[in-house]
């Protein structure tokens, strides 16, 4: 792996979400002098927060995994994770209801699933789970350090036995028809295939290598920290900060000081931070625009879908609901094609309500539930809707069907977020997906995290190695750290 030439003693990081945390603690662990410029008043990046009639909102990611992960990275400055963070584990990991009426808890335990599956889909299903669980766990095992925790500077670097290991289980075919061998219910394939939207991608249309995802939360766990998804970051960064590394909150980065492609500061409106590397962790938009549109992409990058999200509180819940509920219409692969190719809202919505409260009770009033209702939606570039005039309408078309699929009650909208909110917030076509993960921008293709072979500023996030999702950027942390190995 290529390394950073020169002096990195001193590093800053552009950006406190999880990848720029990731980066700082194990940069500070490895003995950098490490200062985080974040723009937002505090640490979260698109792990968001928002406070409202007393409703502690998250406004980024709500679907937690992996928590080793987290793990490593408090281990590199020497903290221990149960110091700073409570995660307590969700059974199920969704509850999965179908337009025909039917649901499925989605547990994490072998036994537990097959019984639930035999009970749904019969004994046949059954014995496919167990041989999908099979795969996905080999899937895994392939692709955890080679593919997933590892920094490309070529293509070749793909070569080797781990790739041919991954040709022979499959992972260069189609994601829809992987799983198809295994699981005939199509209601089943839906549970182990949704999770291709967090990839940018329809399911008929992903690798299957990104099955991997679906190991990650119906397998691995599924996680929510006690006091909402924004005490992971503030965990992070209260570990990071005791061991050493400076914090400038509400600071915004104006420019980049540089010397051909090494920079020597960063410059904000008041302060010039000398340094000897930086991090950026700031997303492709904000990357892009502080290193002046380089560098550059023959093709240029295709943006996954956006997303709706309407936060809501409930004076009551429906009976046994589950912490996360994926409520699919009747429709699938016709919904991809109106978000993804025809840039249409969906006519028959596949959404995701989560209702934080049912485990933590103390983010909403007593007597009071916090729900999160999320719609994909295409993003702008494929279709610059005007969501100053369609929000409202939107969000209350969605809240009507979900109650019309009696799983929202006495639900009233506290905020909407669409895809012109995130465009405000810097994120790329108005999506807080980032960059799709087509074949050609996956693994060696995707934006690389060294964007210039002899400079000395490194990328971090969901826009470069290894992708979207919580798990990839904490990873991503930590690749961008060793690239600025001493």
């Amino acid at each position: 792996m290529h390394v950073v030439k020169g002096r990195t003693d001193r590093v800053v990081v552009v950006g406190a979400g999880l990848s720029g945390l990731s980066a700082a603690l194990h940069l500070r662990g490895a003995g950098h002098e490490v200062t985080v410029v974040e723009r937002h008043p505090h640490p979260g990046g698109l792990a968001g927060r928002l406070d409202v009639d007393g409703h502690r909102i998250d406004t980024g990611p709500t679907v937690l995994t992996m928590p080793e992960l987290l793990d490593d990275a408090f281990a590199a400055v020497g903290h221990r994770r149960e110091d700073h963070l409570e995660l307590l584990p969700l059974h199920p990991a969704y509850r999965a209801a179908f337009a025909d009426g039917t649901a499925l808890d989605v547990h994490t335990d072998a036994d537990r699933m097959e019984q639930a599956v035999r009970e749904f889909a019969g004994d046949r299903e059954a014995q496919g789970y167990r041989d999908l669980r099979e795969w996905l766990s080999k899937l895994y095992e392939v692709e955890r350090e080679k593919f997933i925790g590892a920094s490309f500077d070529s293509p070749l670097d793909l070569v080797g036995p781990d790739l041919v290991k991954l040709t022979r289980l499959g992972g260069f075919g189609s994601l829809a028809k992987a799983v198809g061998r295994f699981l005939k219910d199509d209601r089943l394939q839906r549970v182990f295939t949704f999770q291709a939207l967090y990839a940018g991608v329809a399911p008929k249309d992903a690798l299957a290598a990104y099955a991997v995802i679906a190991y990650m939360d119906t397998i691995a766990g599924v996680w929510f920290p006690r006091g909402g998804m924004r005490a992971v970051p503030q965990a992070l960064a209260d570990a990071a900060s005791s061991a050493g590394v400076e914090f400038h909150y509400g600071v915004e980065v104006e420019s980049l000081e540089r010397v051909g492609n090494r920079v020597n500061a960063v410059r904000t409106a008041d302060a010039r931070i000398p340094c000897d590397a930086v991090v950026l962790a700031t997303g492709p938009a904000q990357s892009t625009r502080l290193l002046h549109g380089r560098p550059r992409r023959v093709v240029p990058l295709r943006w996954s879908p956006s997303a709706v999200v309407v936060h809501l509180s409930a004076s009551r819940v429906v009976d046994d609901l589950a912490h996360h509920t994926i409520s699919f219409g009747d429709r699938w692969d016709g919904t991809f094609d109106e978000i993804v190719r025809k840039g249409e809202l969906m006519s028959d919505p596949s959404l995701l309500l989560t209702t934080p409260t049912l485990t933590d009770p103390a983010l909403a009033p007593e007597g009071r539930h916090l729900q999160y209702l999320l719609a994909p939606c295409p993003n702008l570039d494929v279709a610059p809707l005007r969501w100053d005039a369609l929000a409202q309408r939107y969000a209350e078309e969605i809240i009507g069907e979900m109650s019309a699929r009696k799983l929202l009650v006495d639900a009233e909208p506290l905020a909407v977020v669409t895809p012109d909110d995130w465009a405000r917030d810097g994120q790329a076509a108005g999506t807080p997906f980032s960059a799709a993960h087509t074949f050609a921008q996956t693994g060696p293709f995707r934006p690389g995290n060294l964007p210039f072979r002899d400079g000395n500023v490194v990328l971090a996030g969901s826009g470069t190695t290894p992708g979207v999702g919580i798990p990839p950027v904490l990873i991503s942390g930590r690749l961008a750290a060793e690239r600025l190995r001493r």
